[in-house]
């Protein structure tokens, strides 16, 4: 027998901004995926009957529900339905290793795991007059849960509440001005990778279309540019390495994406060439850098990239912290950094940190903290700011020691790209014997000068970088490559660059 489910609370909107894009546009499709279109009303009765079949198998008790699938249109139906149900969700994409997969539902202590099947089959099953459980859910509960690296090899939880995300998805709202029903939203990050949270709930809370791009499609560029002509977004939200990847598509243009009027960047450096090449190629859109941990709900930092800055900064700013956000620098002691320039590492503090890491109180402990009466969080992240913009200087964690000189992989990389010919580069370690014995460079060039060897080439760049870097900073060697390879969330693929090496 079914228990009666507590009311909603009415101070708790992001479900209901959804719902009300489905009670006005119930035909109007909400997310397109492969051959699948699926409409608001549609997604609606999905997540009903999600919600009840999660109310029909767990106790209230606010534990996680895991989300196993690829951009199926069930994997929102159940995201939304665990938390119209009162169950924070973990999404999990069926690209990453089953080890991990189960690793991740060990640690998480999630009694209910959910498939596009399981969902497709709750639908088929349950009565419509039972479809509608919710839960109250206050703004300091958990929403979602994203699992990310941890140090030590065992994935973290961070957990980020309705508070958090209903603050970013109202500052995103602001500053984009997106068009109410008037989006088309681009997916390419799988949902187990919080930066599909900025197109996912940008689309639903204001009646866009979300196009999620599958693994099959990314991977294969004629159905990949294929499914970009007839898709219509306006608003482009993607890693830039896989924006970059795409430049190689040589019709990739205003002509294929007439509609365009934004790129949103975030999880990466975005290279001066490549803004370049976009504000050429797209004149009528804008391109945004953002800049965010996953600890700090996706985006931090924002700025709307203008030619004149692809001259004036040797790097892109990342930009200034949203409102009600505070970024300060704190050098190796902890000491405050205040100084225009000063190099330390970035701590956020704000109303959107995260609470902290699942089930793992001593790591919480170590990185989050109190500042001034704000949840704040030590990113790991190295920065400086100039001009009252924020720049990401690299990562504490790439520093590494080479013939006993401290290098900056960042660092190096930066200067590499300085250098003329070059659109992107990215420098691994070599290792031996668990130590580092050299550097090596990677670099995508649009360049090439007529009878030129790879060696001539990689020769004549490295001579120019050691007019810009100490000769222990520069790689043994230059790599040319044509298309960089990428991990499932659409970052290049450091390790199998490294596998590349020599």
């Amino acid at each position: 027998m079914m228990r009666n489910p507590p009311t909603l609370n009415p101070h708790v909107d992001l479900l209901e901004r959804f719902r009300a894009c489905a009670r006005l546009h119930p035909n109007r499709v909400a997310h397109r995926s492969a051959d699948r279109s699926l409409t608001y009303a549609e997604l609606a009765s999905g997540i009903d009957a999600t919600a009840a079949l999660i109310w029909s198998q767990l106790s209230p008790d606010g534990s996680p529900v895991v989300i196993v699938g690829h951009k199926e249109p069930e994997m929102l139906m159940g995201f939304l339905g665990s938390v119209q149900a009162g169950h924070p969700y973990i999404p999990l994409d069926t690209s990453l290793p089953a080890k991990r997969i189960e690793q991740i539902i060990a640690n998480s202590g999630a009694r209910l795991v959910l498939t596009p099947q399981r969902v497709g089959e709750a639908i088929d099953r349950t009565p419509r007059a039972k479809r509608r459980p919710e839960a109250s859910i206050d703004a300091d509960a958990a929403f979602y849960i994203i699992f990310t690296s941890g140090s030590t090899g065992t994935p973290k939880g961070v957990t980020i509440t309705l508070d958090n995300l209903t603050g970013f998805v109202d500052w995103m709202r602001r500053e984009q001005d997106f068009q109410p029903g008037g989006e088309t939203f681009l997916n390419q990050a799988p949902f187990s990778f919080d930066l599909s949270v900025m197109d996912t709930y940008s689309s639903l809370t204001t009646g866009g279309t979300l196009v999620s791009l599958t693994a099959r499609e990314i991977e294969t560029p004629r159905l990949l540019f294929d499914t970009l002509r007839s898709s219509g977004i306006t608003t482009w939200v993607s890693t830039p390495s896989f924006a970059n990847w795409c430049l190689a598509q040589r019709d990739w243009d205003a002509r294929m994406l007439p509609r365009l009027r934004r790129f949103l960047f975030c999880g990466e450096t975005l290279p001066i060439a490549l803004a370049g090449e976009l504000l050429e190629r797209f004149p009528d859109a804008a391109v945004w850098n953002t800049y965010g941990p996953t600890e700090a709900t996706v985006a931090t930092t924002s700025i709307r990239i203008r030619p004149s800055m692809l001259s004036h900064y040797a790097t892109l700013p990342v930009g200034a912290p949203r409102p009600g956000t505070r970024i300060v620098l704190v050098d190796a002691v902890g000491q405050y950094l205040a100084a225009e320039g000063a190099s330390g590492e970035i701590i956020i503090a704000g109303r959107n940190v995260s609470p902290g890491y699942l089930n793992q109180p001593d790591l919480t402990s170590a990185r989050f903290f109190d500042f001034e009466g704000q949840r704040a969080y030590r990113t790991g992240d190295i920065g400086h700011f100039e001009d009252g913009l924020l720049f990401f200087d690299g990562r504490v964690d790439d520093q590494i020691k080479l013939n006993g000189y401290r290098i900056e992989l960042g660092d190096v990389e930066s200067n590499i790209r300085a250098l003329p010919e070059v659109r992107e580069a990215i420098v691994v370690p070599v290792e031996r014997d668990g130590r580092v014995e050299s550097l090596i460079g990677f670099v995508a060039t649009d360049v090439l000068t007529p009878g030129e060897t790879d060696f001539q080439t990689s020769q004549r760049l490295r001579r120019a970088l050691f007019e810009r870097v100490p000769a222990y900073m520069v790689p043994r060697t230059l790599r040319r490559v044509e298309r960089w390879p990428l991990t499932p969330n659409g970052k290049v693929d450091r390790r199998a660059l490294a596998r590349l090496a020599p």
